[in-house]
């Protein structure tokens, strides 16, 4: 408690000191699913944001260092204003709190997700990727096995015995195999409507992207599209997502011969990859971090696993296994340790 005093102090006393204002108050902004918060004040007419980010924890040098890439490539990213790198203390643009999630509805999908897509598609052609960590074949399977240890382990309760394990790695390696055929590119990795902010010019704002990696080409397109926290008509995401590979043809960012149907392939089972990696990380955020609220978006998350992995007979065992267990269950209700 005392800790969290402190560094509310600090936080304030540095934000005063740099705007040089001894009466002006902060307010909470928002926080995100690490140790990172968000704080609101105003200054001469002006809204900032002060971001806070303890370095033990969350480090904010790789925020700066990759939205300075986007910002670079002309994507609408926080403009920095001043920062403590020891203390963890960022003074950025306010980009506002209208958050794509809000916005969102039949009237506004195809305007918004089409300044999206535009954010994206020079994100993906554009944006500096030297350097950038891979998103290889080993940081891909620690993502998915989360998943039996948080989802049925945890959530669940159950323990799996070697014939599930056998199953799950087999429908993994379906998963690895199929995100490292594709061409690489800058990967946000939660390009999403909570990281999506609307706003008046070069719409979206982009936040969020601290943890980016070189990697599929389909998968910031399936976060977006098959979106954790809104859902579709199926039809309608493909046909975005069609729309999406003939302007990734058109910028050779993928080959000619990349038809509908390998480019469908592409961002199913990324976008699968990506959803069995959240059932694991949703409940880890409500059990070990004490975000329960996480849960309420869990079958939203496992509707999308069955349905697509259903649509692939080689991940049949896997819905089998899952539909198993989680059959007649709320999964909003946390369970007792």
């Amino acid at each position: 408690m005392h800790e969290n005093i402190d560094r509310a102090a600090a936080r304030l006393a540095w934000t005063r000191q740099v705007l040089g204002d001894n009466m002006l108050t902060l307010e909470s902004a928002s926080a995100d699913a690490s140790f990172r918060s968000y704080w609101r004040t105003h200054h001469e007419g002006q809204s900032w944001i002060v971001m806070d980010s303890p370095p033990a924890e969350e480090d904010p040098r790789p925020w700066l260092e990759i939205g300075a890439r986007l910002s670079a490539a002309g994507l609408h990213v926080p403009e920095v204003r001043a920062t403590d790198l020891d203390q963890g203390f960022l003074l950025i643009e306010d980009l506002g709190s209208s958050l794509y999630l809000s916005a969102l509805n039949d009237d506004t999908a195809e305007s918004l997700y089409g300044d999206a897509m535009d954010s994206l598609l020079r994100i993906q052609r554009d944006v500096d990727t030297e350097g950038l960590q891979p998103y290889d074949r080993a940081f891909l399977l620690r993502e998915l096995q989360i998943m039996p240890e948080w989802f049925l382990g945890r959530h669940l309760r159950h323990a799996s015995d070697a014939d599930e394990h056998a199953v799950m790695d087999a429908a993994f390696e379906v998963l690895l195999d199929n995100a490292l055929a594709q061409p690489r590119c800058f990967v946000h990795r939660d390009f999403h409507s909570r990281n999506l902010l609307v706003i008046d010019k070069q719409n979206p704002g982009i936040i969020d992207f601290q943890g980016a990696l070189l990697g599929p080409i389909a998968y910031d397109l399936a976060s977006l599209l098959r979106d954790c926290y809104v859902a579709w008509d199926n039809s309608r995401v493909e046909q975005w997502a069609e729309q999406y590979r003939q302007r990734l043809i058109d910028t050779r960012l993928i080959a000619a011969d990349v038809d509908r149907e390998r480019f469908l392939r592409w961002f199913d089972l990324t976008g699968l990859q990506r959803h069995i990696k959240v059932l694991g990380i949703f409940c880890r955020l409500c059990y070990r971090d004490g975000k329960s609220g996480y849960l309420d978006d869990l079958p939203r998350v496992y509707d999308y696993v069955i349905d697509v992995a259903s649509q692939y007979p080689e991940l049949a065992g896997l819905v089998t296994l899952l539909e198993r267990h989680v059959r007649g269950r709320d999964l909003r209700q946390p369970v007792s340790a």
